[in-house]
C-alpha cells in the first residue's frame, strides 16, 4: 500500500514538474529562439546549442548575460543565412548586437528602436536590403553603428542626428541615395518690431559626439554639410557628389540618381522683401508658344494612331502573342503563342497581395539555389506556402515562360489528401516575379522533425502513419491520374506535415525540371525571324516512376533510423543498412535510438518493402500500388497499438521508480 502511495505521489510530482516546464518561456529564451527559427542555414552549427527548452540561455554560444538578462549577442563570421527576427529586439537589456560577416538577408525590422540600452550595433558585411528604419533614432544610448557592405537603399534618416552619444557610424558600400542630412539654419524673425535670431541644427549637425563616419560608395548627392567638414574627404568618396577633389562615381553610374532638392550647407532665412514676389523671367514670345502647341498636337495624333493600330491588330489575333527578346539587340525578336485557356481554372494572385500575406516576404521557411519558400496568411483565407523562383528577368525566355505555365497547370490538377494542394500562381513583371502558391502544412518538413527535433515528436505509430500516407500519395500520383506524375526529388524535405502529422508530398524542386527542359529545347530556336511554339509541342514532365520507388525505399530507411540519406562520417544510408536488412536477427539495429518502443512486426514489413525498392530492376513490374497494399495490409496503425506502446512506457517508468 505504501509503495502504491509513493508511486502515486511520484506521478503527481512528475505532472507538476512537466506543467512547470511547459509554462511561458522567459522572454530572453523566446526572443533568441525566434531568431534561431528565422535562420534557415547554419553550416557551422553555431546555433546548435540553442535549446528552447532551456530556461537559461546564458550558456548558449554567442550569448552573454548579466544576472539572468542577455546583454550581448555575438555570432559574427558564422556563415549563418536567414532573416533578423523582429522578436530579437525584445531583449530589453541588450547592450551589444554583433552579427557581422554572415549571410543575413531581408530588411532591418523597425522594432530595433525598442533597444533602449543598446550601445553597439554591428550588422556589417551581410546581404541586408531595404531602408534604414527611422526608428533607429530611438537608440538613445548607442555609441557605435556599423551597417557597412550591405544592400541598404533609400535615404539616410535624419533621425540619426538624434543619437547624442553616437561616436562611430559606418554606412559605406551600400546603395543609399539622397542627401547627407545636416544643416545649421539661422532663422530671423520679427516679433513686435524686434528682430530675433535662433540657430537650429538639423541631421548630423546635431551629433556633437560623432568622431568617425564613413558614407563612401553609395549614391549620395548634394553637398557635404559644413558641420561634417572635420571628417576625412575619403569618407565621402564613391558617391555622386559635385566635388572634383574626391573620387566619385561616373555619370553613367549616377544616372537616375535624383538631384539634391535642398542645399545641405549652412543657410540663412530672412523676412521676405517686396521684390521677391516679382517674376524673375519674361514671358515666352507668342510665336514660340504657337509652335509648341502645333508640335504637341501632331505628336499626340501620331501616338493615338499607333494605339488604335495596335488594338486593331490584337483583336484580329486568336491567340495571345508574347514577345521576347532573343538578345540585347532590338533587331532580333521572337513571338511565342500560348493557349489562353491553359490556366483559366487556376487562381492568379498579384505580387502585392502575396507580399502582404508573407509579411513583406520576410517569413522564409526554406531555400535552395533556385528558389525561396515563404510562409504567409491570406486575409480571411488559409495559411499558404509561396515558392518564388530565383532568376533574373534577363535570363528568362519564352520557353521558360511556357514551361512555367504548363507546370502550373500540371500541379493544379493534383487533388489528394497526401499531396500538396496548389492554390494558385503569380505572374508579375514589375518587379519580375514567378511564384507558386501552395496550401501550408503547419508542422514543417519531415526532414526537420527527423534531424533537427531529434525525432522526439515522432513515435513509432506516428512514423508508420506517415509511411502509409506517403505510399498512398505516391500511389495516387503514379497510378490514379492520367498522365502520371512523379516527384522531381523525393526525400524527407519534400514531405510536409500537417497539424496532425499527416504527410503531404510537395514538388518544390519542379523549377529544376523547368530549367532542364528549357535547355534541352533551346537548340530548336531559329536564328531567322520569329517562330511560334504551341504548348502541345512542349516536352511533358519527365516521368521517373522507378526513381521515385527507389527514393521511397531510402525514405523509409530514413524514417525508421533517424539518419540522413548521406552522412559525411557514416557514408550512404543504404550501404550502412544493407547488412542489417539481410540478417533478420539484426534488423532492430536499424531503428532510431530515440525510439524506446517499436513493433517488430511492422519493422519486418518496412524492411521487406525497403529491400524491394532498393533492389528494383528495370524489368520488374513492381508498382506503388503493390507496395502500398503491402504496407496498408500488414502495418497496424490503430489506436490499440498506440495504447499498447503507451502501457509499456508506463511499465518502464514504474520499474525505474
Amino acid at each position: 500500500m505504501k509503495r502504491s502511495t509513493s508511486f502515486t505521489l511520484f506521478l503527481i510530482t512528475l505532472g507538476i514538474f512537466i506543467a512547470t516546464c511547459d509554462a511561458t518561456q522567459p522572454i530572453e529564451v523566446h526572443a533568441l529562439s525566434m531568431f534561431k527559427e528565422s535562420i534557415f542555414d547554419d553550416p557551422l552549427l553555431v546555433l546548435s546549442s540553442w535549446n528552447a527548452l532551456d530556461s537559461n540561455p546564458c550558456n548558449w554560444v554567442g550569448v552573454s548575460c548579466s544576472g539572468n538578462l542577455v546583454t550581448k549577442l555575438n555570432v559574427s563570421h558564422s556563415s549563418i543565412a536567414g532573416f533578423i527576427a523582429r522578436e530579437l529586439f525584445q531583449l530589453a537589456s541588450l547592450q551589444e548586437l554583433i552579427l557581422h560577416g554572415n549571410k543575413l538577408i531581408g530588411s532591418i525590422p523597425k522594432e530595433i528602436g525598442s533597444l533602449k540600452n543598446l550601445k553597439l550595433l554591428d550588422l556589417g558585411m551581410n546581404q541586408i536590403s531595404g531602408p534604414i528604419p527611422p526608428e533607429i533614432g530611438n537608440l538613445v544610448k548607442i555609441v557605435i553603428i556599423n551597417l557597412q557592405s550591405n544592400g541598404l537603399t533609400g535615404q539616410l534618416p535624419s533621425e540619426l542626428g538624434n543619437l547624442k552619444y553616437l561616436q562611430e557610424l559606418r554606412l559605406d558600400r551600400n546603395k543609399l541615395r539622397g542627401n547627407v542630412p545636416g544643416a545649421i539654419a539661422s532663422v530671423i524673425s520679427n516679433t513686435q518690431g524686434m528682430l530675433a535670431s535662433n540657430v537650429t541644427r538639423f541631421g548630423f549637425c546635431r551629433s556633437a559626439s560623432l568622431k568617425v563616419a564613413d558614407f563612401s560608395y553609395n549614391f549620395l548627392v548634394g553637398s557635404i554639410p559644413k558641420c561634417l567638414g572635420y571628417l576625412p574627404r575619403t569618407s565621402f568618396q564613391g558617391n555622386c557628389l559635385p566635388y572634383k577633389d574626391i573620387k566619385q562615381r561616373t555619370s553613367e553610374q549616377c544616372a537616375g540618381t535624383p538631384p539634391a532638392k535642398h542645399k545641405t550647407g549652412e543657410t540663412r532665412h530672412s523676412p521676405p522683401t517686396a521684390g521677391q514676389n516679382q517674376k524673375t523671367s519674361d514671358s515666352k514670345p507668342a510665336w514660340l508658344l504657337a509652335l509648341e502647341i502645333v508640335t504637341g498636337i501632331m505628336i499626340g495624333s501620331l501616338f493615338l494612331v499607333a494605339i488604335l493600330t495596335t488594338v486593331h491588330r490584337c483583336k484580329n489575333k486568336s491567340s495571345i502573342i508574347i514577345p521576347w527578346k532573343k538578345s540585347a539587340s532590338d533587331k532580333d525578336h521572337m513571338a511565342f503563342y500560348s493557349d489562353p485557356n491553359m490556366l483559366k481554372d487556376v487562381t492568379r494572385y498579384n505580387r502585392h497581395e502575396l507580399e502582404v500575406a508573407c509579411e513583406d516576404f520576410s517569413n522564409i521557411i526554406g531555400s535552395s539555389s533556385d528558389s525561396l519558400v515563404y510562409k504567409g496568411n491570406m486575409k480571411g483565407g488559409p495559411e499558404i506556402a509561396v515558392i518564388s523562383l530565383c532568376i533574373k528577368e534577363e535570363h528568362w525566355s519564352g520557353y521558360l515562360e511556357l514551361y512555367y505555365q504548363k507546370e502550373v497547370a500540371d500541379l493544379a490538377r493534383l487533388n489528394h489528401e497526401n499531396t500538396g494542394k496548389l492554390l494558385g500562381y503569380c505572374i508579375d513583371n514589375t518587379p519580375f516575379t514567378r511564384m507558386l502558391v501552395f496550401e501550408y502544412a503547419s508542422n514543417g518538413t519531415l526532414y526537420e522533425h527527423l534531424h533537427y527535433e531529434e525525432g522526439c515528436q515522432l513515435s513509432w505509430t506516428r512514423r508508420m502513419n506517415i509511411v502509409i500516407g506517403i505510399a498512398k500519395g505516391l500511389k495516387y500520383l503514379h497510378t490514379e491520374i492520367e498522365p502520371p506524375f512523379t516527384i522531381s526529388e523525393l526525400n524527407s524535405s519534400a514531405v510536409y506535415l500537417t497539424e496532425d502529422f499527416s504527410p503531404k508530398l510537395v514538388d518544390f524542386e519542379s523549377w529544376k525540371t523547368i530549367l532542364t527542359r528549357s535547355e534541352n529545347n533551346s537548340r530548336c530556336i531559329s536564328n531567322e525571324g520569329a517562330i511560334c511554339v504551341l504548348p502541345s509541342s512542349l516536352q511533358g514532365r519527365q516521368l521517373d516512376i522507378q526513381g521515385n520507388i527507389y527514393a521511397f525505399g531510402v525514405l523509409l530507411l530514413e524514417i525508421i533510423s533517424g539518419r540522413p540519406p548521406l552522412c559525411k562520417d557514416k557514408g550512404c544510408l543504404v550501404d550502412w543498412a544493407k547488412d542489417y536488412l539481410e540478417k533478420p536477427e539484426e534488423m532492430a539495429s536499424v531503428v532510431d535510438p530515440a525510439l524506446k518502443h517499436f513493433r517488430e512486426e511492422d519493422l519486418k514489413v518496412i524492411c521487406e518493402v525497403v529491400s524491394i525498392c532498393i533492389h528494383l530492376r528495370p524489368r520488374d513490374q513492381v508498382s506503388m500500388q503493390d507496395l502500398c497494399a503491402i504496407l496498408v495490409s500488414k502495418i497496424d496503425t490503430s489506436v490499440s497499438s498506440e495504447l499498447k506502446a503507451s502501457s509499456l512506457a508506463w511499465a518502464e517508468l514504474a520499474l525505474s521508480s
